[in-house]
C-alpha cells in the first residue's frame, strides 16, 4: 500500500460506513534502510538506536557466519564507518531489528497503539517467527524467545483493542500454532502456516525445483491442522497470498476447466473450519502470467534468474519454474473490466496487465450468477448461515482415493459433506450411498440426474 497517513485515515473511515474493517501489514522483524532508526543507527556505536539492529564487529570481507539471506548471498552486510556487519534475512535493504532492546520492543509497541488508536482492525504480522533470531547460532526461525515477546507484545497491545490479528509463520507446526492462536487470547487471534505450501518441489530443494503435487499428501497435512487445532487454535485457510502463485494455475486447470476448478477449490477450502481469506482476483479466478524475464519485477525472481543461469541452467526451464512459482504472478494488476489496464489505472501500471484481462474481470463476472465471483459470495453466505462451518469437527473421507477429496463436518445438529473430484477426468462417486438423503447445498456444476460420477473438478456440498 502506498500514499500517506491521511489516505488511511480516509481508507479507514470510508470502510467503516460499509461496516468494513481494515487489516494493516505489520512488519516487525526489520525495517527499510531509510528508516529513521537505522540512519540514527549507523552514526556512531554509541547512538541509542544502534542497539535496535542486530550489529557484530569484524573486518571487511570476513563474514561473522555464513548465514545466507532469503533472496541469496549472505545475511551480512558491511558498513565500513562502524567497521561492523549488520544482519539481514531478507535484503541488505531490510535490516533485521533486535527484540533483545526493550527499548527497541518499546517503540514498536508505540507504534502499534497510534495505529490501534487510528482505528485499525486488526494486523497481519509478517514473518513474526523469524523475530527472534539468533545469528551467532544459526537460528533465525522459532527462536527461544519467540512466544515470550509475542505475549508480551499482545499484552502491551493487541489485548487493549478489538482486534483480529494473524501471524505469518512459515514454520509453524500444529503444535507452535495451538500457541499462536491459544484461545486465551495470550498471542493472536490465528496462525497463517505453510505446510501445504511446499508440496509441490523437489524434496529438500527449492521451490523453483518443481515436482508433481503428492495428493495423498496435501489431504493428510490439511486434515492434520483441521483436527489438531480444533477446539484448541485457530486456522486460516487459504490458497493464494501476495507471495504465491494463483491457485487455479497452480493446482486447478487455468484453461478448459478454468472455472470448474476455480470452483473446486474454492468449495474444498470454504469447507474447513477457520477463517477464510481469499486474495485479490483469486474469487475471479485470475491466473498466472508468462512474461519475458524484463518483464518481472520480483527481486527473488530476478535473482534466482541471473544466479542459475550462472550454474548453467538452461534459460527455458529457469522459466517455466518462474512461471509456476514466481512472486510477481500474484502481484499483477487487479482485472476490473475489460478496458485499457484492465481497469486498473489511467497511468502506466508497475507491471503489464495479465493479457486474458478481456475475458477474466470484475465487470464480467459480478452480476452472472454462474460466475466464480458469484461461487464465492454464494459459500460466505452459507458459512454465515450454517454453525457447522464454524464448529463442526473435521473427518477425513475416502483417505486413499487418488483422485477424490472429501471430509465430513459434524456438530450436534449439523452434519455436512464435501465431495472434491481434484482432477479432470470423471470418476465415480464412491459417496452416492452416504449422502443420498442429504440436502445439496452448492455444487460447481448445473445438477445432474446422475450422481453416481464426478465430473471434471466437479465439488459438492451435502448438509442434513
Amino acid at each position: 500500500m502506498f500514499g500517506c497517513v491521511d489516505d488511511m485515515e480516509a481508507l479507514i473511515a470510508e470502510a467503516k460506513k460499509y461496516n468494513i474493517r481494515i487489516i494493516m501489514d505489520l512488519v516487525l522483524n526489520h525495517t527499510s534502510n531509510k528508516h529513521r532508526w537505522f540512519e540514527e543507527a549507523k552514526k556512531s556505536k554509541e547512538n541509542p538506536y544502534h542497539d535496535f539492529y542486530v550489529w557484530r564487529d569484524g573486518e571487511e570481507g570476513v563474514l561473522p557466519n555464513d548465514c545466507k539471506a532469503v533472496f541469496g548471498g549472505s545475511a551480512w552486510e558491511w558498513v565500513p564507518e562502524l567497521q561492523q556487519y549488520y544482519f539481514h534475512q531478507f535484503l541488505p535493504e531490510q535490516p533485521d531489528l533486535n527484540w533483545e532492546n526493550p527499548q527497541a520492543r518499546k517503540e514498536i509497541y508505540d507504534m502499534i497503539l497510534w495505529w490501534m488508536d487510528k482505528g485499525v482492525g486488526g494486523f497481519r504480522l509478517d514473518v513474526i517467527d523469524q523475530i527472534a533470531k539468533e545469528p551467532d547460532l544459526k537460528i533465525t526461525q522459532n527462536g527461544p524467545r519467540l512466544h515470550e515477546y509475542i505475549r508480551e507484545m499482545s499484552k502491551e497491545t493487541f489485548q487493549k483493542g478489538d482486534l483480529i490479528t494473524v501471524g505469518e509463520a512459515w514454520g509453524a507446526t500444529p503444535e507452535l500454532a495451538k500457541l499462536y492462536s491459544n484461545p486465551d487470547g495470550s498471542e493472536f487471534s490465528m496462525v497463517f502456516q505453510f505446510e501445504h505450501i511446499g508440496l509441490d518441489q523437489q524434496e529438500g530443494k527449492e521451490k523453483w525445483d518443481l515436482a508433481p503435487l503428492p495428493f495423498l499428501k496435501l489431504k493428510q497435512i490439511l486434515t492434520r491442522w483441521q483436527t489438531e487445532l480444533h477446539n484448541c487454535g485457530w486456522n486460516s485457510l487459504f490458497w493464494n497470498n501476495h507471495d504465491l502463485p494463483r491457485i487455479v494455475s497452480r493446482w486447478g486447470n487455468d484453461k478448459e476447466y478454468r472455472v470448474e476448478s476455480a470452483k473446486m477449490l474454492a468449495i474444498l477450502l470454504h469447507g474447513m473450519q477457520g477463517t477464510p481469506y481469499i486474495y485479490q482476483g483469486e474469487e475471479l479466478g485470475m491466473t498466472n502470467v508468462q512474461y519475458e524475464i524484463e518483464d518481472y519485477r520480483d527481486v527473488e525472481i530476478l535473482n534466482m534468474y541471473q544466479e542459475r543461469r550462472k550454474k548453467g541452467y538452461a534459460k527455458e526451464d529457469i522459466m517455466r519454474s518462474i512461471y509456476a512459482k514466481g512472486r510477481d504472478n500474484a502481484r499483477t494488476p487487479m482485472q476490473w473490466d475489460d478496458t485499457e489496464h484492465a481497469g486498473f489505472t489511467d497511468g502506466t501500471p508497475w507491471m503489464k496487465v495479465n493479457s486474458n484481462y478481456k475475458e477474466i474481470n470484475a465487470k464480467s463476472q459480478v452480476k452472472d450468477p454462474d460466475s466464480i465471483f458469484s461461487c464465492y459470495k454464494k459459500l460466505i453466505q452459507l458459512r454465515k448461515q450454517y454453525p457447522v462451518f464454524v464448529d463442526g469437527n473435521f473427518t477425513l473421507l475416502l483417505e486413499n482415493d487418488e483422485n477424490i477429496f472429501a471430509y465430513q463436518r459434524k456438530n450436534a445438529n449439523q452434519t455436512m459433506v464435501i465431495v472434491c473430484n481434484f482432477f479432470d477426468k470423471t470418476v465415480n462417486m464412491p459417496l452416492e450411498e452416504m449422502c443420498k438423503d442429504m440436502e445439496l447445498l452448492l455444487g460447481n456444476y448445473k445438477e445432474s440426474k446422475d450422481a453416481s460420477i464426478l465430473r471434471p473438478y466437479e465439488a459438492r456440498i451435502y448438509i442434513k
